[in-house]
């Protein structure tokens, strides 16, 4: 492990000691991008290669674009946690993990720079190229781990690695006053909504009731698809953009 060769070219080569074997899978499918949501780059850096965090992701992207792997492509980076997409619930097999560095919501959250979302872009774009990683694979930490982490969060440009041919997007429709459906409402209207969740790849059931966790899926896909407003309410701009999302996917949704 110590000597591997970086699989993205120009990346610098940190081992970490936290990893293992895919399981059930030859190769990743999935992108998962996070956010380090620490108060230093080196410090997150440090800790994703410390046997005694028990974490790790693939490559670690610094604010000057600079990008480190830590773990092989081949082997099974521990970056995802408890999360589920499409029914599938061991991620870390499935994906590729990329932390970006960024202190997060609870530390100030700034913006991320133009020359760190270029390195972003360009290492997906590799990665998914060796990979056949289909458009919609590329994902958020917040979608597959709903309630549990909100990174890389809403001010993550994903419009713009959308137009460099990374992930997959529709320009959100205009959020305008109009019937919502929201906590505590019931009906044919919030179990369609939920189903659509599920055909995404949500992890959600489809009881008809607006409940806690349709609240929290619904402020998860905004986070990633409906950035301007993240609220877990779903109106129209949600919904029409859900629905477009679906309708616009290469893969076969049941």
């Amino acid at each position: 492990m110590s000597g591997f060769a970086a699989d993205f070219r120009g990346a610098r080569v940190r081992p970490s000691p936290n990893f293992g074997q895919r399981v059930a899978v030859t190769a990743p499918d999935m992108i998962l991008l996070h956010y380090t949501g620490m108060e230093s780059a080196q410090g997150a850096e440090d800790w994703l290669c410390d046997e005694r965090s028990g974490v790790s992701s693939h490559y670690l992207v610094h604010e000057d674009g600079a990008v480190v792997q830590m773990v092989p492509e081949a082997a099974r980076a521990w970056h995802a946690g408890k999360s589920s997409w499409q029914g599938e619930t061991d991620i870390n097999s499935r994906s590729v993990g990329i932390e970006i560095v960024n202190p997060g919501h609870f530390l100030g959250y700034p913006d991320f720079p133009a020359v760190q979302i270029d390195a972003v872009i360009a290492l997906c774009r590799d990665v998914a190229a060796r990979h056949a990683v289909a458009p919609e694979r590329v994902l958020a930490h917040s979608d597959v781990a709903v309630g549990r982490k909100i990174d890389p969060g809403e001010k993550f440009p994903w419009d713009l690695l959308h137009a460099a041919g990374v992930g997959h997007l529709v320009t959100p429709s205009p959020i305008a006053d109009a019937e919502e459906t929201k906590p505590g409402s019931e009906g044919f209207a919030v179990k369609g909504i939920q189903e659509q969740l599920r055909l995404y790849g949500y992890d959600i059931e489809t009881t008809g009731i607006f409940d806690e966790r349709t609240r929290v899926v619904v402020e998860a896909f905004q986070r990633h698809f409906r950035p301007s407003r993240v609220d877990g309410v779903a109106d129209r701009s949600t919904q029409e953009t859900l629905a477009r999302l679906i309708d616009t996917l290469d893969r076969a949704v049941a």
